[in-house]
């Protein structure tokens, strides 16, 4: 199974001909839905979801579908059974791999800021994605895909996430707001220069792969 970073929250997920994107947003190039077998989407800000693009994507590929959560599916309304809704504690088979939903709402940006939701998958048991949320699946989680900057949230809480996961590994995701000074700076506080954590992290930058 191989791992590619696409830009932002985008990641795709290849296990032989199967090719699972998630996120693709819009700090993501559209290249990346290009050969999709399905797309994973956990909720409905720009940066994770442009619904004109993800629309375009399913009528250029009639064979292509969408998981997501109900409020980003009823923006998808009018393709039939190609988009399906899931919620948190689902189970289903998505491109023949087996994924499990988890959580149910986006991390408070502010509290006079509406929450919208948010699902996490868990990708054949090996690889999570939370979206924009410090969701804990409660399974054991192989690779952890790490919100590393967000306007939700401060490094403090994306250290102690990582410790309370357990992962074997981490990779940053969620880091399109960062400029290399920050990046180096909140690497180095999940690393040998802060207060660190037990779980590998790294870092792929847009386009670099790693195998599972």
């Amino acid at each position: 199974m191989e791992l590619t970073k696409h830009g932002h929250a985008c990641v795709v997920i290849d296990d032989g001909d199967r090719r699972l994107v998630i996120d693709p947003g819009a700090f993501t190039d559209p290249a990346a839905l290009e050969g999709a077998s399905a797309v994973l989407v956990t909720h409905e800000h720009p940066d994770h979801f442009v619904g004109e693009r993800l629309r375009a994507a399913l009528d250029a590929d009639p064979a292509l579908e969408v998981w997501t959560n109900r409020s980003v599916a009823e923006q998808l309304e009018g393709l039939g059974g190609r988009v399906h809704a899931v919620g948190d504690g689902d189970a289903v088979t998505v491109a023949g791999l087996d994924v499990t939903v988890h959580g149910e709402w986006h991390a408070v940006v502010h509290p006079e800021l509406p929450r919208v939701h948010n699902v996490g998958f868990l990708v054949a048991g090996r690889v999570f994605h939370p979206g924009d949320a410090f969701t804990v699946p409660g399974t054991p989680v192989p690779t952890l895909l790490l919100p590393l900057h967000a306007p939700w949230s401060k490094t403090a809480e994306v250290i102690d996430y990582v410790r309370e996961v357990g992962a074997d590994q981490a990779y940053a995701v969620h880091d399109g707001l960062l400029n290399d000074t920050g990046l180096g700076v909140v690497g180095g506080l999940l690393g040998e220069r802060g207060p660190g954590t037990p779980t590998p992290f790294a870092r792929l930058a847009p386009g670099e792969s790693a195998e599972l």
